[in-house]
């Protein structure tokens, strides 16, 4: 099953993933996805105007409330990044690569009419 078909479900409930599970899943998402110098999974999305940028992080405020996992979303002109970890824990579980994924779906549409 893919990460984007997953629900976010672990919450607090399980520990912070081990570095080998995390390249694996690092690499199973792809893209520009990396893991930054607090150990949060991150990505920085170019859109062409603060318009597009608003409307991405909407849409992934809408996924992430139903998922119930809720990222850091820094937008300005022409850009957006998210910011995504587990806070309970202090680390990243499979919910944040879930969440991550679908972050990926919502960006096809923009990334398709660029």
């Amino acid at each position: 099953m893919k990460l984007a078909d997953k629900k976010c479900s672990d919450g607090g409930s399980v520990p912070p993933l081990k570095a080998l599970r995390t390249r694996e899943l690092l690499k199973e998402l792809g893209h520009s996805w990396r893991i930054n110098g607090k150990g949060h999974l991150e990505r920085h999305y170019i859109f062409k105007d603060f318009s597009e940028a608003q409307t991405f992080a909407n849409k992934v405020g809408m996924v992430a409330e139903a998922e119930g996992h809720h990222p850091d979303l820094y937008v300005a002109w022409g850009k957006c990044k998210l910011e995504i970890w587990s806070h309970e824990i202090k680390g990243l579980t499979e919910s944040d690569f879930i969440l991550a994924a679908k972050a990926e779906q919502k960006f096809k549409p923009f990334h398709t009419s660029a």
